[in-house]
């Protein structure tokens, strides 16, 4: 299971705060924190800073790589804010995300050939997100036309079928592990991708909703995540739901979880 860790992200107050402060150490201790607990990759995002988010976005990429060699996931829409994170990234990145909009394809699919990067590829189209499972599969299966014909190997292809809160669409998440049990079915070697928290937002209790989610997303196919791997019951759901659906040989992910105090 991939774990793309989400907490630098301008859409947290503190991180804001603290971009707006300058206050890099505080920047880097989160970066720090997410890689002692096993993520994959650092997603960095600085979307709230409208005008400035090449600026901002250059000073967080900076701050990260000074204290982790984990790779970035570069989230912005804007083909331009990426295009001016790739000569930064010290590893090859992971571009967070491209769509079928014209805008974004056009702009962001060359970034991916050219830079041989991984990418997110989300469900939404200039008509606007899927919400049922028939519509997600289609715009997956036309995200991995247009991406596997510009030559993105399928193995570099994440799509996200995209959640929506439960608190307006009580069968949002139904649709979404509909569409990813069909998509990793119908395109063996693409991954699939979500960002949980989406599916709890309105609700009270909501990292207990984001942990069966994640559960359910997993039986499914479901083998990467944008989450919070600092949130130790999650992480602990994650370990356990991947060793339950036989992902996980010999179970040694999870005894090795467990042995470094990482289950509760």
């Amino acid at each position: 299971m991939l774990i793309i860790a989400e907490r630098i992200n301008t859409s947290r107050k503190a991180i804001a705060q603290a971009i707006t402060a300058g206050d890099r150490s505080f920047i880097q201790e989160e970066a720090k924190a997410q890689t002692r607990v096993g993520a994959d990759y650092i997603d960095v995002n600085a979307g709230t800073f409208i005008g400035e988010e090449t600026e901002k976005l250059k000073w967080i990429v900076e701050a990260v790589q000074e204290v982790t060699d984990l790779p970035l996931s570069i989230d912005s829409p804007d083909a331009e804010v990426i295009e001016a994170m790739l000569p930064l990234t010290k590893k090859p990145p992971l571009i967070n995300s491209i769509t079928l909009e014209p805008s974004r394809i056009e702009g962001i699919l060359p970034l991916v050939v050219a830079h041989k990067t991984k990418v997110i590829a989300l469900c939404q189209s200039e008509h606007g997100s899927a919400d049922t499972a028939e519509r997600k599969v289609s715009l997956a299966g036309q995200l991995v036309e247009k991406l596997t014909g510009a030559g993105v190997p399928l193995a570099d292809i994440y799509i996200d079928p995209l959640v929506f809160p439960l608190s307006t669409d009580p069968q949002s998440a139904n649709a979404t592990l509909d569409a990813i049990g069909e998509i990793m079915q119908r395109f063996p070697g693409v991954h699939t991708i979500c960002g949980l928290t989406n599916v709890s937002f309105g609700l009270p209790a909501r990292k207990l909703v984001n942990r069966a989610f994640l559960a359910a997303a997993i039986s499914r196919g479901l083998d990467s995540a944008i989450i919070d791997p600092t949130d130790k019951l999650l992480y602990a759901m994650l370990k356990a739901a991947t060793l339950v659906v036989g992902k996980d040989e010999f179970c040694m992910d999870y005894i090795r979880s467990f042995r470094e105090g990482r289950l509760e």
